[in-house]
């Protein structure tokens, strides 16, 4: 069964802060090569399978653009 994603980011909200980018701790975000509406290169995650719901992207995160999910 394949995994569902772990962290979820607005791409259209983000406003490309890179705040994110630092603290997470495997280091899978990284900022977008293409643009949103709104001019901004936006954060997204290069591997999620990696992702460890740590949620600590979504906790630097000022504009509240990214969901994150844990299995139960």
């Amino acid at each position: 069964m394949e995994k569902e994603k772990s962290v979820v980011f607005n791409e259209e909200r983000c406003k490309g802060c890179e705040l994110c980018v630092p603290v997470c701790p495997v280091n899978i975000i990284s900022m977008a090569d293409d643009i949103n509406s709104h001019g901004y290169h936006y954060a997204q995650v290069k591997e999620q399978d990696k992702c460890i719901s740590c949620a600590m992207c979504a906790t630097m995160c000022p504009d509240v653009v990214i969901s994150v999910y844990k299995e139960e």
